[in-house]
């Protein structure tokens, strides 16, 4: 009974794990049933119920106003963190587009989209590595953490402060930091490259450089592939850390305490 009492309380919960759900990288995949993320969204939306302490709302004009708020933090929530996974991609794009790739792009079936094939091993590698250090863990923190600084009973948080597109701002810098470190050695690599190439094909003007020159960079791109996939992963595994306080930064600006930590 005490439950059914608080049904809209727990709606609130619902509506913005699943908005979460919708944007957060590994859960929104196309790959997972949309039952699944629902079932998904519900049992983890009742176990936030059974923490916070419920409370009475009645279903009228400024509960459909939380309705609209909990949708708005989920889906911001789910998208700070799916930017900064984003540098995954735009590194695998990077060292593409010097190899050669970029001309070759598959269908990833994860998100219904074209990506560059290097791109794409790098985004099966690090979800693999997101599972095996239980990064994903972290990430639902994230959405309980929420709770904490942006309560559902209350349909007021702060947006009129600059500091937060500053800080979204800052968070695509930091995708893109991110990005160009793991795509360096590749790419700095096969730049060299690219100028001996350049040499030979001054100097031996008989050769033709375009028939030689995309063998000798995809070999070199497999071999440098091989040497730097260590640091790779743990480059990735730096990169989880700093979704997981991106997500709380931001959690803190939208409930208006204080500033966000770079």
């Amino acid at each position: 009974m005490s439950f059914l009492s608080h049904y809209p309380f727990f709606l609130l919960l619902f509506v913005r794990m699943s908005a979460f759900m919708i944007t957060l990288p590994l859960f929104s995949y196309r790959t997972i049933p949309a039952y699944h993320k629902a079932g998904f969204s519900f049992f983890l939306a009742l176990i936030m119920y059974e923490t916070l302490k419920p409370q009475e709302l009645e279903i009228n004009g400024f509960y459909f106003q939380l309705l609209m708020k909990e949708v708005f933090i989920g889906l911001m929530i789910g998208f700070i963190a799916y930017l900064i996974y984003s540098g995954i991609m735009i590194a695998g794009s990077f060292m593409d587009f010097q190899i050669g790739f970029a001309i070759a792009n598959i269908i990833d079936p994860q998100t219904g989209t074209q990506s560059p094939l290097v791109a794409q091993l790098l985004n099966t590698l690090a979800l693999l590595l997101m599972l095996s250090l239980n990064a994903h863990h972290m990430l639902l923190d994230g959405v309980f953490y929420s709770f904490q600084y942006i309560p559902p009973e209350t349909v007021s948080f702060s947006l009129n402060s600059e500091a937060i597109p500053e800080f979204i701002i800052k968070s695509f810098s930091i995708m893109f930091l991110i990005a160009f470190q793991m795509s360096l050695p590749i790419v700095g690599s096969l730049f060299i490259i690219d100028i001996a190439l350049g040499i030979v094909a001054k100097t031996v003007p008989q050769m033709n450089i375009f028939v030689v020159g995309l063998p000798v960079k995809m070999l070199s791109a497999f071999i440098l592939l091989i040497i730097v996939m260590g640091a790779l992963f743990f480059t990735m595994e730096g990169l989880f850390e700093t979704m997981a306080e991106t997500m709380r930064d931001l959690i803190r600006l939208l409930g208006g305490v204080g500033n966000a930590a770079s």
